[in-house]
């Protein structure tokens, strides 16, 4: 096998010496011949419009395989990969928006070029190069404010992503207009997705609020993720990685282009598997991936069906901070098969009638069916903890067994998402749609071994809870054009009806029945102050339910509330052909946030409790700069300060062998706190040089502050700040007939930094006030690799 890589290699660095740059003409023209001025040609990294004569020129173009994409409004877009050696121009005709290519879905919940919102756009091209087999958060690494880890330590596996210091719980994700995230967790667990980046062609992520329409409230962010668009032509793709800890990743991917010019077929299938970072911390995932349309001019018809696999060895249990300096790669698990089992299969069916050029019409139907369990070794577990009942055995009762279990949940998400689009001219858009979703869970448990069994039968379910959620909404989004003015509004109404009863893992009764009436307003403006400037202001409301885990940790007098939070939004952006800016102020004022408190419970999940009253206030910057043709310098920064008012802490006594004494809790309060898991600073850079055509090298940084695992500020219950480098090399040529090869090495945290992305606390308090804690981290991958080979067809 590394024969076959060296030799791709060395054909690469061979190929190098050819390789030279070249002037290229694109010249755009309608259907009838007419030159179109203003069209937006992207080539290379390079965006340019094109002038009066319908041209765009490119100065210094590597003479490889390359995709050109044009977009022109009123026009359908046009992507098309040529090979560019012999080439100094090309014509493109452009024809008119008479068949969609898969935007249309994504219409709804995405942001338009000047829109009054923060966001930013992840392109193919970069997901492309980026896609190395670690979990898709990694690929939103260097945008602003985003921190992303994995439990396993090396982005393979569980992973973990906040949006200026809110978890995935807080993040709405839609691929393709439909919702993701989990209805009752409220996160987006895409380990059940591994590689759904090799589908994917593009990401937009808000950060706020946003206009993200589907799914629960988002609090943090949006990330509205649209899979493959049309490809005309037919196509195919191998894509092999290879890494550290025994890191592999195998894609296979086939397109059938236009049939008829109405039909298409993608198909991908995908393997990932690594041995983690942390002690036997191993994934194994599989996933599939499978679309067939039906393209017209009128009607639009797709059916998409895709699922995940993952087997998964647990490490949510983190590294003991006493640990860290002699063993950070130490998992306490050692039960052989201590593994996380979950099969997850999403199927979507998306309809668009063009009913003109000036209407659309929407329609999708979805169902997702997740099944799957994670079994664990326990020990002298009391036979009362299982419903279950002591025995004697020659006289000695038994009322303790070692054993083993496996803990399930079994569900179903449903529903249907609908969308009208109407322009009624070159000033006003109008968007009306809405959402119905019903999920269905059972969760349970079962033991499957036990040292002594007693009364336990086979099929026994220890514990049981089903849980059912409606969740229904309707919306209107309204766009005008006043000269160099922008206005929008966007209202929308949503129901959501929770119930879940029975008994939970610990076998507590609990019995919850919830509703909500939610109406969460956007407005915003934006000012053009030139072709390439412009100023925006926004104002957004949103309320956000609790989750499953808010309600099962909770005492019953003391039920978790519904957030609110008003977001403002304030930036400006600038864009030439060299530079790009944008710089944004925000504001985020909550009740009754949910916080973090630092614990997690026995099974990973955070526990969380109601602030009153918190804020993030915060300036954000996002840059580019093309400093020389072959030089590019990325850069972004998020600057935050992120309060709590006057907090609570509730305290147990202990006694100093950490033994609940019985006495009541003692309360400390502080007036003013740093929100738990929110640093202040979150830099990162990019430089990119490009020395030889077609070989482009990256270095990658990435610095995150402090961070604090509670609510109280205090250094010993914190995340240490770190800054983390990483290197990417890449090499991008086209032989022996291949459309394209792309060789990517990826050499991760190259100074080998000892860093921790995440951890929790917890403790308590003893007789005479002496703070008891004890903290645990989850300890990042030290200098590390992934080479990739991406073969297209």
């Amino acid at each position: 096998m590394f024969k076959y890589w060296i030799l791709t290699l060395s054909l690469a660095l061979i190929n190098i010496v050819a390789s030279a740059q070249q002037r290229f003409e694109v010249n755009v023209h309608s259907y009838d011949g007419k030159p179109l001025q203003g069209a937006t040609v992207e080539l290379q990294n390079q965006t340019k419009a094109t002038n009066a004569n319908g041209k765009a020129i490119f100065d210094k173009i590597d003479t490889i395989a390359s995709l050109i994409s044009v977009r022109f409004l009123g026009y359908a877009p046009y992507h098309k990969r040529v090979t560019l050696a012999n080439l100094s121009a090309i014509d493109i005709e452009l024809q008119l928006e008479n068949r969609h290519t898969g935007e249309v879905y994504v219409l709804a919940t995405r942001v338009g070029e000047n829109a009054a919102s923060t966001y930013k756009n992840i392109s193919k091209e970069e997901i492309q190069k980026n896609n190395l087999g670690q979990d898709l958060p990694y690929l939103l690494d260097q945008t602003p404010s985003v921190v992303v880890g994995s439990d396993a330590g090396a982005g393979i596996g569980y992973t973990n992503i906040t949006v200026r210091g809110s978890n995935n719980q807080r993040i709405n994700v839609t691929l393709n207009g439909i919702p993701l995230n989990d209805a009752e967790s409220m996160g987006s667990f895409f380990v059940n997705l591994p590689d759904f980046a090799s589908s994917t062609q593009s990401i937009q992520i808000q950060r706020g609020i946003g206009t993200s329409t589907n799914g629960a409230g988002a609090f943090g962010a949006s990330l509205n993720i649209q899979s493959d668009e049309l490809d005309s032509l037919p196509n195919a793709e191998l894509n092999n990685t290879f890494g550290s800890y025994n890191t592999w990743k195998n894609t296979v991917k086939v397109g059938s282009g236009l049939i008829n010019n109405k039909f298409a077929l993608n198909a991908r299938l995908s393997r990932i598997s690594s041995d983690g970072y942390i002690d036997r911390a191993s994934s194994d995932l599989k996933s599939f991936y499978v679309d067939a349309g039906y393209y017209g001019a009128k009607h639009q018809l797709k059916a998409t069906i895709f699922s995940g696999k993952e087997k998964t060895y647990q490490a949510w249990d983190g590294v003991p901070e006493e640990m860290l300096e002699t063993n950070r790669r130490y998992n306490g698990f050692e039960y052989e098969n201590q593994t996380d089992n979950y099969t997850q299969t999403h199927h979507h069916l998306h309809y668009s009638y063009f009913a003109s050029e000036n209407t659309t019409f929407n329609a999708a139907l979805h169902y997702t069916k997740g099944a799957g369990y994670y079994e664990e070794y326990k020990t002298e577990q009391n036979f009362e903890a299982y419903g279950l009942q002591p025995i004697d055995i020659d006289g000695t009762i038994i009322s303790t067994t070692d054993l083993i279990r496996r803990r399930w949940l079994d569900n179903h998400f449903y529903g249907t998402v609908f969308s009208m689009n109407h322009t009624f001219n070159a000033q006003h858009n109008l968007i009306i749609g809405g959402a119905i979703n019903q999920y269905r869970g059972d969760h349970y448990g079962e033991i499957i071994w036990a040292q002594y069994a007693s009364d336990s039968k086979i099929n026994d379910k220890y514990y049981f809870n089903d849980a059912e959620k409606n969740d229904a909404n309707i919306y209107g989004k309204w766009n005008g054009n006043f000269g160099k003015l922008r206005l929008f509004a966007d209202l929308q109404y949503r129901f959501v009806d929770y119930t879940f009863q029975g008994y939970n893992r610990n076998r507590e009764l609990t019995d919850v029945n919830i509703k909500h009436h939610f109406f969460n307003p956007k407005v915003g403006t934006t000012f053009i102050l030139s072709p390439r400037s412009n100023l925006y202001l926004s104002y957004a409301f949103a309320n956000k339910e609790p989750v499953r885990d808010d309600y099962v940790e909770s005492v019953a007098n003391a039920r978790p509330k519904a957030e609110k939070m008003h977001d403002i939004e304030a930036g400006y952006r600038w864009q030439t052909d060299a530079i790009q800016i944008g710089a944004n102020l925000y504001g985020m004022f909550y009740k009754d946030q949910l916080i973090l408190t630092g614990q997690i419970n026995d099974v990973g999940g955070s526990i969380r409790e109601n602030a009153p009253e918190s804020y993030r206030l915060g300036f954000e910057f996002d840059g580019a700069w093309q400093i020389k043709p072959k030089f590019l310098w990325k850069a972004t920064a998020g600057l935050s300060d992120n309060k709590i008012k006057n907090y609570q802490e509730y305290l147990t006594v202990m006694d100093e062998n950490w033994n609940e004494t019985g006495d009541p809790q003692v309360v400390k309060e502080y007036p003013s706190t740093t929100i738990s898991f929110s640093p202040s600073v979150v830099l990162s850079n990019e430089f990119s040089y490009n020395p030889y055509t077609p070989f482009h090298i990256s270095l990658l940084s990435k610095y995150v502050s402090r961070q604090y695992l509670d609510n109280t500020a205090q250094t010993a219950r914190s995340v240490d700040p770190f800054f983390v480098n990483n290197l990417r090399l890449r090499y991008s040529f086209s032989m022996w007939g291949f459309k394209n090869i792309d060789a990517n090495l990826a050499i991760n945290n190259i100074l080998d930094e000892k860093y921790e992305s995440n951890g929790y606390t917890y403790g308590g308090i003893t007789p005479t006030n002496e703070r008891l804690y004890a903290n645990a981290y989850y300890p990042q991958a030290g200098t590390n690799f992934l080479l990739g080979l991406n073969i297209q067809f």
